[in-house]
């Protein structure tokens, strides 16, 4: 087992990983920018690394920066969280190349998943449905008959893309040039990497994904799916497991598919096989879900899976990292109960999702049985424009669907921010909303239907709380980050250096 571990990462995954290290024995290295010296991650480490100014490129995604501290600090492993290098085929290959054991997938797994338009090749050659499309088109003509032939509306995405960027909804031709024009230029901003491709767009489908897991000596297993259909700008802000739509016939075949994904680039450590499903599959040959995409990491909501399947994860990502073998199988895992993640963002859904950056007046998080918090703000924390604004992953388990529904309302009834914006009442009127207790919430469902969706008048007792709280750090005022975004479609269009950190 490994004697010290690197993080190469920040916030609520940080502190993830600092304490699955420390259950494990292992002694921890946190890294963080000039942004972050007063950090909670910064704070529980055993030891800290000061890597650079607060701009990313500065900092958590400066590679050079990040093996100089592994090095110096005599660690023997580096886990990368999510975002930032976790999905950066070369950060891997670097890490090995320092010796030093990368704690994720293999820097082959990576490079053959990372690329859209190639791992969708890939799985076409290894029979997993993919949805209708093309890739390696150069043209605006060539797209235009790539168009006619699949058919409006089409998505236009970014081949190295994620997080929702270079990705552009076209329902018709007159639209096609300048959605082609605007997703080359983001794509090319976000990823160095203009390449697009086109494929069929579901207007009602549903994100589904399922959590894979392998070691190195050839054992891989499916953890069940999760329900991610609660979107805004293609990026997920509630999950659930077992999905309410999933049927155990359904449950069994995705998870067979989701395993020869995995096992056609020969994957081990943490995954996840993201796919489109469509309950009512009217189109095509009438398959009821695809291939999208799979992230060669740990996910932002890998906590409902934990507490489903009675596993930890993280320990898992490194047991495996250091050469166990995963003692499980398939037949050894089973659903318990429901799970639900709401993910606290400082942004304003009143105004776009826009982030909200300031220092936290109040930050007072719920408890209870049933409850499970990952954060990695406190009370007098700054919210920054430099990186994602996930303030928290609030997560509760429950015996069935229903209860965990409203054991997460009472949750976010007690989640209490001050001096920031957040998403909490929107994710409370999600939940509250008839379609989301059906299950009939499709990733365009938050789009389609809280367009005018205002914040509700604060109760007596938040606007004292807030009144108190500002008392006691006076001065502090959440400012809107601006930005010379020139682009028309992108949501970025009112922030500078912001960063985001998953899908």
């Amino acid at each position: 087992m490994f004697k010290k571990i690197l993080i190469a990462n920040r916030g609520e995954i940080a502190i993830r990983i600092l304490r699955a290290c420390k259950e494990l024995g292992i002694k921890t290295v946190a890294v963080y920018s000039a942004a972050d010296v007063d950090a909670q991650h910064v704070q529980l480490a055993d030891e800290s690394v000061l890597l650079g100014e607060a701009a990313p490129k500065e900092s958590y995604l400066n590679m050079d920066k990040l093996i100089a501290a592994a090095i110096q600090t005599q660690a023997d492993a580096i886990h990368p969280g999510y975002g930032f290098l976790s999905e950066n085929a070369s950060f891997a290959a670097t890490v090995e190349s320092a010796n030093l054991i990368f704690i994720g997938p293999s820097a082959h797994s990576i490079r053959a998943m990372g690329d859209k338009a190639e791992s969708k090749r890939l799985m076409k050659q290894s029979g997993v449905p993919t949805i209708p499309g093309f890739e390696g088109l150069e043209s605006d003509d060539d797209f235009k008959k790539a168009a006619k032939e699949i058919g409006y509306p089409v998505l236009i995405k970014a081949s190295a893309g994620g997080g929702g960027k270079g990705m552009r909804v076209v329902n018709e031709e007159s639209e096609l040039s300048e959605a082609i024009e605007s997703a080359r230029r983001e794509a090319l901003n976000s990823f160095d990497d203009e390449r697009l491709l086109i494929e069929k767009y579901l207007a009602n489908a549903h994100h589904i994904e399922f959590q894979i897991f392998g070691d190195q000596h050839g054992n891989l297993v499916h953890l069940f799916e999760r329900e991610c259909s609660v979107q805004r700008r293609h990026q997920k802000i509630i999950e659930e497991t077992p999905s309410p739509l999933i049927t155990p016939k359904l449950r069994e075949q995705m998870g067979q598919a989701a395993v020869a994904a995995a096992k056609a680039v020969n994957y081990y450590n943490a995954g996840t096989v993201e796919f489109i499903f469509d309950p009512r599959p009217s189109t095509f040959d009438h398959q009821p879900f695809y291939f999208l995409e799979m992230n060669t990491r740990l996910q932002v909501e890998h906590p409902i899976t934990e507490l489903v399947a009675g596993i930890d994860l993280v320990q898992w990502q490194i047991r495996i990292a250091a050469g166990e073998k995963f003692p499980f199988k398939q037949k050894d895992f089973h659903q318990h109960g429901h799970a639900i993640e709401c993910r606290v963002y400082a942004e304003d859904p009143a105004n776009g999702f826009l982030p909200s950056t300031g220092s936290l007046l109040q930050f007072s998080e719920p408890r209870g049985p049933g409850i499970r918090v990952d954060s990695g703000f406190s009370t007098g924390s700054q919210v920054t424009h430099f990186y994602d604004p996930l303030l928290a992953k609030l997560i509760v388990h429950a015996e069935n669907r229903e209860i965990a529904i409203q054991k997460m309302k009472n949750a976010l009834r007690e989640f209490v921010v001050h001096g920031v914006l957040t998403n909490i009442d929107f994710m409370q009127a999600v939940l509250s909303h008839d379609d989301f207790a059906k299950g009939k919430v499709s990733t365009r469902w938050v789009e389609e239907n809280f367009k005018e969706w205002n914040i509700p008048e604060p109760s007596v007792d938040s606007l004292f709380a807030a009144a108190l709280a500002d008392v006691i750090f006076a001065g502090s005022k959440s400012q809107p980050a601006v930005s010379n975004e020139t682009d028309p479609f992108t949501p970025w269009k009112q922030t500078n250096n912001f960063r985001v950190s998953d899908k």
